[in-house]
């Protein structure tokens, strides 16, 4: 396979958060970038492995921002890229079930609405009404948002990839990296099993395997992979168009329409750190009979498919935007679950870090790699 022997910046990992900055990137007129995906194919790690939620529903300002400027750019996608993704407004509807969620979920609302998303607040029988094929005698409360739903990832990835191709990117898959090259504290490039590549720039977009990556530099980053797994359902006619995205949220238990069926996970509590991606069957049981007893019309449903991937989870569940201690090494990872959603925004934001030296699209300043060590962290409590 031919590789550049230079490239200007070189990315590696070819999901929504490599494929975004490089796009934007190019859209920025630096055309000589690479893009590396071990994978054979572009966005089949994390992103593809993801259950395609997008949401403005957080509970802290810089992630409200976040979407506030991404899922605009998932609305006029199509438009921009010239790739559907199938963006359907479905709303996200938060199930609480526990007195002690009620306090910290009515401040996320007022904090939402003071920022412009107009969250609905619900009572257990507004709930009830609007769901009625669910057992929810014991929720309480919860929230919505029209705007939430969910869009295609592989619709992303792969629209950002041909755009970015299409502006000059070189892009490739297949290609691991091997090694990352520095010289008195600089980035030199990387080593690949097809060669090495000279550059000034390396952008670590890795998603859960940056913290091996960033070893690969002598850098460490606290970042911590969790396996997620998901799973859908054939055909359930008797589920309304307008299903929500719904999520039982002590539970970690969720439900979308997926075609003419249903996609379903919960988040094991217990899960083992690790890149494991296999089926863990015994946690798959234990979601099912969550699932059947909040949704009983699964218990009629087959099996379509099932799928598990990673999360990479950083101690304040936000992500890690920007510059290290290595000169010209870039870090854009740990989203915690919230990646997707926001990958198109953060390749803009880490476009705008690389050429103009700041992001200014949304303040992000806060989300550096220091403030691990400085003890700046700001906590996410809306985690699924």
């Amino acid at each position: 396979m031919s590789l550049p022997r230079t490239a200007s910046i070189i990315i590696i990992g070819g999901g929504v958060m490599g494929a975004s900055t490089a796009y934007h990137l190019a859209t920025k007129g630096v055309k000589d970038v690479l893009l590396l995906e071990k994978e054979d194919f572009f966005g089949t790690g994390a992103t593809g492995r993801c259950a395609g939620g997008v949401r403005y529903q957080f509970s802290t300002e810089v992630n409200i921002r976040l979407s506030q400027a991404s899922l605009p750019m998932l609305e006029r996608f199509e438009d921009e890229i010239g790739q559907p993704v199938d963006y359907h407004k479905w709303g996200y509807l938060f199930l609480l079930s526990k007195e002690e969620e009620i306090d910290t979920f009515q401040h996320n609302v007022e904090l939402q609405h003071s920022l412009g998303i107009e969250t609905e607040w619900l009572d257990g029988d507004e709930i009830r009404h609007r769901l009625p094929m669910m057992n929810l005698d014991d929720i309480i409360a919860g929230t919505n948002h029209p705007e939430d739903g969910v869009v295609d990832p592989n619709g992303v990835v792969m629209g950002y990839v041909n755009a970015a191709h299409r502006l000059g990117v070189t892009v490739r898959s297949g290609i691991a990296v091997e090694a990352i090259n520095i010289k008195g504290g600089k980035i030199t490039g990387v080593s690949t099993p097809h060669g090495s590549i000279d550059a000034p720039i390396v952008v670590n977009a890795a998603g859960p395997w940056a913290g091996i990556v960033s070893d690969l530099a002598g850098l460490s980053i606290p970042l911590t992979p969790l396996r997620r797994q998901w799973l859908t359902t054939t055909s359930l006619p008797e589920l309304p168009p307008n299903f929500p995205f719904v999520i039982d949220f002590s539970q970690s238990l969720y439900f979308h329409r997926e075609g003419e069926g249903v996609l379903t996970g919960m988040s094991n509590p217990d899960e083992t750190p690790g890149f494991d991606q296999s089926i863990d069957i015994e946690w798959e049981l234990t979601h099912a009979e969550a699932a059947i007893e909040r949704l009983p019309m699964l218990e009629q449903a087959g099996l379509g498919a099932r799928q598990a991937g990673l999360y990479e989870n950083t101690p304040d569940a936000h992500p890690i935007y920007g510059a290290t201690p290595i000169e010209g090494f870039f870090v854009v990872t740990g989203f915690s679950g919230h990646g997707f959603m926001h990958g198109p925004v953060s390749g803009l934001l880490m476009s705008e870090i690389i050429v103009n030296g700041k992001a200014t699209t949304v303040d992000i300043s806060m989300l550096d790699l220091a403030r691990f060590e400085e003890g700046r962290l700001i906590h996410e409590y809306n985690i699924v």
